[in-house]
């Protein structure tokens, strides 16, 4: 028996017009953006179809939108597939929230604000630090670390093999690079991005979390929803807590999770929200996984085939 797995797109699958097609052709699509947008009190749908992007791209922004256009995304899917099963979630560092959210930790209204105060509370570190981060390609985990530890950066990302990122002081992911290519690395390339995420210089953002977290209302999962931080499913509302605000600093071991999940019979992958990023990871993976995505109207579609 085949088991099926939803997954969260992370910060970096953003782009101007996500989930403007669905809320154009899908009434249920429609309602779910006008409901964050009472929630937020501004108006984050008309930032996910329209832009510009230096707003999209602003992490207070960027955060949550992802985390709606996931969730309308899964919304939309459930009303086309009525019979869908999914047997476990997990999601790309703030992905997670909307795992947890689909998993039934958090409500709709407290995921989407928790994810916006998060953004905000990072990019408040992003703008006190002076970080940077890089995407080390066609270099082994082994190698990486040594770099990381010559440069003094840390390892963010684990994302599949040979495709790793790191975290750290901008001039020092400079020279990481250099170090990297050094050992072999295929590329070496500076991210653009607002700061050094995953690493120790997020640590102001995590007591303004931890608060946050503090005034929502948390449950424990229906079913098992993957941490980031220890690759294994979350143990009830302690851990979540502490493990979500743990994640800002931590490396996201995102290979090791999708292992997890293999491991545990998981054939069928659904990627909901915008990019393709982790369906790209998962070849990398386990080329041999069902691999399906949601982002649009046509990726909808063909969805909704595959599942028949």
């Amino acid at each position: 028996m085949s088991k099926t797995a939803l997954i969260f797109a992370g910060q970096g699958a953003q782009s101007v017009g996500m989930g403007k097609e669905l809320a154009e052709s899908s009434p249920t699509a429609k309602a779910w953006f006008d409901r964050a947008n009472d929630a937020l009190g501004y108006d984050l749908a008309s930032i996910c179809f329209t832009g510009p992007e230096a707003e999209l791209t602003k992490t207070e922004n960027a955060q949550p939108g992802i985390f709606l256009v996931s969730w309308v995304a899964y919304q939309v899917l459930r009303e086309r597939v009525p019979n869908l099963n999914f047997e476990a979630t997990a999601g790309l560092s703030l992905g997670e929230f909307t795992a947890l959210t689909a998993g039934g930790a958090l409500s709709f209204e407290d995921g989407l604000k928790v994810v916006r105060q998060r953004g905000q509370y990072m990019q408040e570190a992003c703008e006190v630090t002076k970080g940077g981060m890089a995407a080390i390609i066609g270099l082994d985990e082994a190698p990486t670390r040594e770099v990381c530890e010559a440069a003094g950066v840390e390892l963010a990302n684990l994302n599949c093999p040979g495709q790793l990122v790191i975290s750290g002081e901008a001039e020092k992911i400079a020279q990481a690079c250099e170090l990297a290519k050094s050992k072999g690395a295929r590329k070496a390339m500076p991210l653009t991005v607002a700061g050094a995420y995953h690493s120790k210089l997020m640590a102001s953002a995590q007591p303004k979390l931890q608060v946050a977290l503090s005034q929502v209302k948390l449950e424990d999962t229906k079913m098992p929803v993957i941490s980031n931080v220890t690759a294994k499913p979350h143990s009830g509302v302690v851990d979540i807590q502490m493990r979500l605000v743990e994640q800002v600093t931590s490396s996201v071991r995102w290979e090791e999770s999708m292992r997890y999940l293999l491991s545990q019979g998981f054939t069928r992958f659904i990627e909901l929200g915008p990019g393709k990023a982790l369906s790209g990871f998962m070849k990398r993976i386990d080329p041999n996984a069902q691999m399906l995505n949601m982002a649009d109207a046509a990726s909808l579609e063909a969805t909704v085939l595959a599942l028949g």
